[in-house]
C-alpha cells in the first residue's frame, strides 16, 4: 500500500517553493490561488488544485476525495506576513486560513499542521519550550498566537488532530540574509555579540517538515528550528556579506531561543545542521541564494 498524500496549503509561498524543489514527486498535492500556480504546474509530477481556500474550500476537499491514495495531512503554509499586509492584505486572514484548514482537514479526514512562527513568544528570554505563556508583540505574532488557539479549539470540537509548528529564522527567508543590501547595518550588544536566533537551513527544514508529514502522534504544538542559536553577524559572515555594526537599543532583543527538545525526538539533527556555513550553503543551492 502506498503513503497517503500530503495536501501543502499555501504551495506557492517561499517555504512552498522549498519544498517543491525538495521533496520527491508525487507525495503531494499542491495548492495555489487562482492566478497564483507556477508556470509548468499542469504537467508537473504533482497534481494541483487551483483554488481559494477561504472561499472555495469545496473545491480542494473535491480534489483531496479524488486523490486515489488519500490525503494523511493537510499542511497549512497559507498565510498573510507583515509585507502582504504593509501592502494592504489582511493580517486576520492567518487566523482565517488556519480554521479552513482545519475543516477541511475533519472534511478529508485528515489531521492537520499549521505553520506559526516564533513571533508569538514575543520578546521573552530563556529558553522557551512550547508550554510557555505566549507574548507576541506584533500584529503578526497576536494573529498566529490566535491562529493556533482557534485551530486548536475547533480541531477539538471537529475531531482532528492539530499540531501548530512554531517555526524560528529560516536563513534565507529572513531579515539577514534575504533581506540584505550593501550598507547593511545590524546591532550589537555592549557584549560584543549580534542578536542570536534559532535558525533553520531551507534544505534542513523541508527534511524536517518531510519527517513530520510522516509521522503520527505528534503534539499539539512543536518548536521546529535546528538545535542552538546562530548569531546574525556570524550568519552574514559566513555569506561573505558586509555588514556595519550599530549600537543596539533598549528595546533590541539579544537572544530568542527554541527548546527544540520535542522536535529532536522525532527528527534527529547532525552538529552541521546548526552551523551558519551550513545554513549560508543551503540557502546558496536555491534559486534566491544564487541570485
Amino acid at each position: 500500500m502506498s503513503t497517503p498524500a500530503t495536501l501543502v496549503l499555501g504551495a506557492t509561498g517561499r517555504i512552498g517553493a522549498i519544498l517543491r524543489a525538495a521533496w520527491a514527486p508525487g507525495d503531494a498535492l499542491w495548492q495555489a490561488r487562482p492566478g497564483a500556480a507556477p508556470r509548468g504546474a499542469a504537467g508537473a509530477a504533482d497534481p494541483w488544485v487551483i483554488a481559494d481556500p477561504l472561499a472555495d474550500a469545496g473545491a480542494l476537499e473535491r480534489a483531496g476525495q479524488g486523490m486515489g491514495r488519500g490525503i494523511d495531512t493537510v499542511l497549512c503554509l497559507a498565510g498573510v506576513t507583515n509585507a502582504a499586509a504593509a501592502a494592504g492584505a489582511d493580517i486576520a486572514d492567518n487566523i482565517r486560513l488556519g480554521t479552513a484548514a482545519v475543516r477541511l482537514g475533519a472534511a478529508l479526514g485528515a489531521r492537520v499542521l499549521l505553520a506559526s512562527s516564533a513571533a508569538v513568544y514575543g520578546s521573552e528570554q530563556g529558553l522557551l519550550r512550547e508550554d510557555r505563556a505566549l507574548a507576541p508583540l506584533s500584529d503578526y505574532g497576536r494573529a498566529k498566537a490566535e491562529m493556533e488557539a482557534e485551530g486548536a479549539r475547533l480541531g477539538q470540537d471537529l475531531g482532528v488532530e492539530v499540531t501548530a509548528l512554531r517555526i524560528g529564522n529560516i536563513a534565507g527567508l529572513d531579515a539577514i540574509l534575504g533581506d540584505w543590501r550593501p550598507g547593511f547595518a545590524l546591532d550589537r550588544f555592549a557584549d560584543g555579540r549580534t542578536p542570536r536566533r534559532s535558525y533553520i537551513g531551507v534544505a534542513t527544514l523541508a527534511r524536517v517538515l518531510e519527517r513530520l508529514v510522516r509521522t503520527p502522534g505528534l503534539p499539539p504544538v512543536l518548536n521546529v528550528a535546528a538545535p542552538g542559536m546562530v548569531g546574525m553577524g556570524a550568519l552574514l559572515d559566513a555569506a561573505g556579506l558586509a555588514w556595519t555594526p550599530r549600537p543596539a537599543s533598549e528595546e533590541a532583543i539579544p537572544e530568542v531561543a527554541l527548546d527544540v527538545a520535542r522536535l529532536v525526538a522525532f527528527h534527529p539533527f547532525t552538529p552541521q545542521d546548526s552551523l551558519p556555513a551550513a545554513m549560508v550553503a543551503e540557502w546558496r543551492a536555491t534559486e534566491q541564494g544564487r541570485a
